[in-house]
């Protein structure tokens, strides 16, 4: 049998993993009832597995019984602070939800480990685990990097791959891009300094209020005017806050905002030009300010060639109707970008929208009523060992006389 029947066998349980996992979701860096799950999950399986020592991350090697290359693939852990209002008869009640459906990332990660365990003499090279905290913030990948995941299996990962699910999409179909495939996400933290003072008689004091509201509105001019169509950059105020009463002038305003970039360039450009533009609008009404520019997580680029050999892969899995090439990047970002940065992959979507939600007005990951079919779990463990099998093949193989010679 190929890994798709082998992945229905093991459906019910991978359903089972999921809605467990989903019903008591944990955030950040430190998910012990998580780890604790995926660690049951993996027992047994013919796996070298370490945990992390500054985050609740799992590592689990699959040595094959043949010598190859090294494949990573990876599932993220972590809920949101978000209150569940899903309807589902699973759903989570501690104010934290899998809104982003991390927790089928963690099911169908377990589906591959256990898919490839099962072929363990017929593999060609190792398989690398990555059972990630943090996604959502502040972040698990680099410390995972910094902790030695790369170098789990005592050699380089060679290939990386992630599977991404969404609501929005319909059931079944997998997606991505080659090249800038999600944008890099940093945050503006401004302080505007000024000298407060009774309402009555602003010309005795010095107003941040009204420099907060002219910086807000040149951000938006900054986008349309220093940065190409081509190359957009999006930034949102999220947070404007200032005062404590309507007749007192505060001596202080703040502004939060999210900066997303889509390429190296314009993210270095941006930080240093915006916290510049920030800078010089208040001097100009004799106010000072602090802008603190923080990247939080870099563009997620797709190798093209993995890109390419992936919908190969998948389309011979499903059939190519069930495999898209979306033309634009998505502006939400992953720190799964850290991987990509250093090691050739790609980062692929699955669309998971279950049959009664409407395509139009489906509600989005990280919404309150987001639901996710969980059929698709067989599909994306089946897809992640088969993209860890095929790349094993695909980079055993030699070059050509013609490659070298060029």
């Amino acid at each position: 049998m190929g890994f798709v029947a082998d992945a229905a066998l093991i459906h019910d349980d991978l359903v089972a993993l999921r809605r467990r996992i989903h019903q008591h979701p944990e955030r950040g860096r430190d998910l012990p009832q998580t780890q604790a799950a995926v660690l049951e999950a993996l027992d047994g399986l013919p796996l070298e597995i370490t945990t992390g020592a500054g985050l609740s991350s799992v590592v689990a090697v699959l040595r094959g019984d043949l010598h190859g290359p090294t494949v990573l693939l990876r599932g993220d852990m972590d809920g949101l602070p978000v209150l569940e209002d899903s309807g589902e008869p699973f759903a989570s009640t501690t104010g934290t939800m899998h809104a982003c459906g991390h927790d089928l990332h963690v099911a169908g990660l377990v589906g591959a480990a256990r898919l490839l365990s099962a072929r363990k003499a017929e593999l060609a090279g190792n398989v690398v685990f990555m059972f990630q905290p943090a996604e959502e913030g502040p972040g698990g990948a680099l410390p995972m990097i910094e902790e030695g995941v790369l170098e789990a299996a005592g050699t380089p990962v060679d290939a990386a791959f992630g599977i991404h699910v969404t609501g929005l999409e319909d059931k079944g179909l997998f997606f991505t891009k080659p090249g800038t495939s999600m944008a890099g996400a940093n945050i503006l933290r401004v302080t505007v300094h000024g000298k407060g003072g009774h309402g009555s008689s602003p010309w005795m004091s010095v107003d941040p209020v009204p420099v907060a509201a002219e910086i807000v509105g040149a951000l938006q001019s900054y986008v349309t005017r220093r940065h190409s169509v081509f190359d957009p950059v999006v930034v949102t105020v999220g947070r404007l806050h200032a005062g404590t009463a309507f007749n007192v002038i505060p001596s202080t305003a703040e502004i939060d905002a999210s900066v997303r970039t889509l390429s190296r360039e314009t993210f270095e450009q941006v930080s240093v030009e915006l916290p510049q533009l920030v800078q010089n609008i208040a001097a100009a009404h004799g106010c000072t300010a602090d802008a603190d520019f923080q990247q939080l997580y870099p563009v997620t680029v797709n190798d093209p060639e993995m890109w390419d050999h992936a919908k190969g892969v998948l389309a011979g899995l499903y059939g190519a109707d069930r495999v898209a090439e979306r033309p634009d990047p998505i502006m939400g970002s992953e720190d799964f970008s850290y991987v990509l940065e250093r090691v050739p992959g790609c980062f692929i979507f699955l669309g998971a929208r279950p049959d009664d939600v409407p395509a139009e007005g489906a509600p989005s990951n990280h919404s309150a009523k987001v639901r996710f079919d969980d059929s698709v779990l067989g599909e994306q463990a089946a897809a992640l060992a088969e993209l860890a099998v095929a790349t094993m093949a695909k980079l055993s193989v030699p070059p050509t006389a013609e490659a070298v010679a060029v």
